[in-house]
């Protein structure tokens, strides 16, 4: 028995010995590039995390100079100590510091955020603009220091997506290194500010990259650890909003109302939008009509920032006082309930302003108070199946910034993550379902994906709506000496006729205009205006334009299954 123990134990020791030999040969030859890829993504996590730090620092020092206080969580109450005419003129003054600063350092004085980084993860190999990202930074900590009312989550991941673009080109990344490497200062970026690592990693795949592809997941997770990290060593390992105490549903008769709540929610949240769309509209149209410089523009959304604060100073910042005091039940129904219009209201003068800031906190405040106006209702008429309204605050923070964001998933772990309530789930996951699916409808599947459609980016419908987008007609045309090229004297007949393009246009552009035409290719042009004929620079044949749209389609298809 004891030689065949001996035999038994030689051969473990020869498997174990081939076992190394192998996974030896694996690292040298793959091992060394991932194993390198890792330790960028885990650089880029903690670069991302201390930036999302500071940001929040910076935020809480400004607010301690201009309001008096460092505790973000008492400042409303604080600010309500203050001479009225401090709390109207200090948004105008925050205003004209960001007008002056995206006048000079963007085109177009518009605050970069979540948006940006979403087109530039499906447009632009995995880069953000970095001169534009960093005013931006800078705009938002001021707006949001100086009495602003939105979040803090959107500068910080615009601002992380600068750090993995900067790292990206001075790798050379390609296209699938740079997502991922932007998908991991995100998740670092949201880890940090909401010390929420689950959330943060979940985040980058479902909203940014918006896929779930395995080969991203290992360094996403680091990046978001590291980044969690960061937080928990400055603040602990606490949760952002405490509860009193650990809610429970008192009976499953009360989940029905939970699926009424998502629908509220989901309303609420389309409502939410719908305002900073239409203060947006209002704001350039005002601007346009009286022609006041673009500077201006967020000194005047500073002004009636102001005007409301002297009297709702709970408007002031990102609303972490309120959204608590929500969460603990601490308001009566007719507080929620005009806490959460006024809410509204100045998110969307803040952001259509164009201020600086994100929709996140905000949708978690003007969630809470939703769920707690409604929990205030639904307890009253059926006190005897019902639990804590608390609960409903709880499931209605969580549906509206789900519906906002577009994001169930990550979205009703944030909500987990920062509460530390996780008995709660069936209710939440009941309201965020509902919420979302409503919202969806409503609006175009989130705020962030509509901004871009009003701005021409359509991604909403997936790669095969943007990539044609993406192909410019100078790159694939065939000029005029190609061995191939088009016949001259049928490209100037066709050109008589009306059938051409322009050579800066799309793909997206060329082929509706080949299936309206009926022709093998088009002629490209370089129009002169005026009375001026076009200059013939050579053909788009339609065969060549989809064979690049395929080849496309097949390399994102393969990035999302890998």
């Amino acid at each position: 028995m004891q030689a065949e123990d001996a035999s038994f134990i030689r051969q473990l020791c020869r498997a174990a010995a081939q076992g190394l030999r192998d996974g030896w040969q694996v690292l040298r030859k793959r091992g060394p590039s991932q194993f390198q890829f890792w330790l960028i993504a885990l650089m880029i996590g903690v670069a991302a995390g201390f930036a999302a730090l500071f940001f929040r620092k910076g935020i809480t020092a400004l607010q301690g100079l201009v309001y008096g206080t460092d505790d973000v969580t008492r400042l409303h109450s604080l600010a309500e100590q203050l001479p009225w005419y401090w709390i109207l003129m200090l948004p105008v003054a925050g205003g004209l510091v960001v007008g002056l600063i995206l006048h000079h350092f963007t085109p177009d004085a518009r605050v970069r955020s979540v948006a940006d980084v979403i087109e530039g993860a499906a447009m632009a190999e995995g880069r953000v603009e970095r001169r534009e990202g960093l005013a931006s930074a800078a705009a938002s900590l001021i707006t949001l220091g100086t009495g602003g009312s939105s979040g803090r989550e959107g500068p910080v991941v615009h601002l992380a997506g600068v750090i993995s673009s900067w790292v990206s080109d001075r790798i050379h990344a390609d296209g699938v290194t740079g997502r991922d490497l932007l998908g991991c200062a995100v998740a670092a970026a949201v880890s940090a500010s909401f010390n929420a690592p689950i959330a943060g990693a979940l985040f980058a795949l479902e909203v940014v990259l918006r896929h779930f592809a395995v080969h991203a997941f290992a360094p996403i997770v680091i990046a978001s650890v590291a980044g969690t990290v960061i937080n928990r060593l400055e603040f602990g390992d606490v949760t952002e909003f405490a509860l009193p105490q650990a809610s429970a549903l008192e009976f499953y008769a009360e989940l029905p109302a939970f699926l009424i709540l998502g629908l509220v929610c989901g309303v609420v949240a389309a409502a939410l939008m719908r305002a900073i769309f239409l203060a947006e509209d209002v704001a350039s149209h005002v601007q346009l009509k009286l022609r006041l410089p673009r500077w201006l523009r967020p000194a005047g959304a500073g002004l009636l920032l102001g005007a409301i604060a002297i009297w709702f100073p709970h408007i002031i910042g990102v609303g972490y006082e309120t959204t608590s005091a929500a969460l603990t039940g601490a308001l009566l129904w007719h507080e929620a309930v005009v806490f959460a219009v006024l809410k509204v209201a100045a998110v969307a003068i803040t952001i259509g302003g164009r201020m600086g800031g994100g929709v996140f906190s905000p949708s978690l405040m003007v969630g809470a108070l939703t769920g707690l106006a409604f929990g205030h209702m639904a307890t009253a008429v059926f006190p005897d199946v019902s639990g804590a309204y608390t609960l409903y605050a709880l499931a209605g923070m969580g549906a509206v910034a789900a519906a906002v964001l577009g994001a169930p998933i990550s979205t009703t772990l944030i909500v987990f993550e920062l509460t530390g309530d996780w008995q709660t789930g069936l209710a939440v996951m009941v309201a965020v379902s509902m919420s979302t699916a409503l919202g969806s409808k409503l609006v175009r599947r989130s705020f962030f994906l509509t901004q871009l459609m009003r701005r021409g980016i359509r991604l909403a419908a997936g790669p095969q709506d943007y990539l044609l987008a993406m192909f410019r007609v100078r790159a694939l045309m065939r000029p005029p000496d190609h061995e191939r090229a088009a016949d001259e004297t049928q490209c100037w007949s066709l050109i008589e006729q009306g059938v051409y393009i322009d050579v800066t246009t799309t793909l997206e552009a060329a082929m509706p205009m080949f299936e309206r035409a009926g022709v093998r290719f088009l002629p490209v042009v370089t129009l002169a205006g005026g009375d001026q004929p076009p200059e013939l620079q050579g053909a788009l044949f339609h065969v060549d334009a989809l064979k690049a749209y395929n080849r496309a389609l097949a390399a994102v298809s393969e990035e999302e299954h890998s």
